[in-house]
């Protein structure tokens, strides 16, 4: 099967497996270069401006060490090469939830989201290694939970996947999907990277 991107080349700077996931069901190939910043040093008082800012970091630190090291083949230089950053964070009342500190505050979050409701911002940042262009976007979704029992919300500790991840929500994990009253945007754009934003910003740079 002929990729998508045989035009062009992707680097993905994450080392989400949502992310990746998503990339390859979308049918591209790409490669992974992992940013290396400390997310915690950029604070914004917006999530919307939060996401967009560590994205933009992430990009700007992984394409600095592509530079250095000069890792894109000459024989490619035809072609161009798309590099992808994003982040997500959880909005809950109002204050941003990053991943969880410890298991007990996985619980709390949790526990918060129970006959509730959080949303997910997610970024994602697009540039052209080529030319250098960048364009960026961000992407709001809105998630109603039922009632999630005690015994589900221990479960998903004890698993340890929520530990990993923004606001220790996965609507897609089989223990929580029943406990998913309605969502109002795409699974994709909570999982942390939304198709129709990253095909948009695709198309915008090449």
């Amino acid at each position: 099967m002929d990729s998508k991107s045989s035009n062009f080349k992707i680097i993905l700077g994450s080392s989400s497996v949502a992310r990746r996931k998503i990339l390859t069901d979308m049918g591209y190939e790409f490669k992974i270069m992992s940013p290396d910043i400390d997310e915690k040093n950029i604070r914004k008082d917006k999530p919307e401006d939060l996401v967009m800012a560590l994205a933009e970091a992430k990009a700007n630190a992984v394409i600095q060490k592509i530079q250095n090291a000069e890792t894109i083949e000459k024989k490619d230089d035809d072609k161009p090469t798309i590099f992808i950053a994003a982040d997500t964070v959880v909005v809950y009342e109002g204050k941003v939830r990053e991943k969880p500190s410890s298991k007990e505050e996985a619980r709390q979050f949790i526990k918060g989201y129970s006959d509730g409701h959080a949303a997910t911002v997610s970024s994602v940042s697009v540039t052209n290694l080529k030319t250098g262009v960048r364009k960026g976007e961000w992407d709001r979704v809105e998630i109603y939970f039922h009632t999630i029992p005690d015994n589900i919300i221990e479960s998903l500790i004890d698993e340890g996947n929520v530990l990993h991840v923004a606001g220790a929500l996965i609507i897609e994990h089989p223990m929580i999907v029943p406990y998913v009253k309605e969502v109002v945007g795409t699974t994709d754009s909570v999982m942390g990277l939304p198709i129709a934003v990253v095909e948009r910003l695709m198309r915008d740079v090449l």
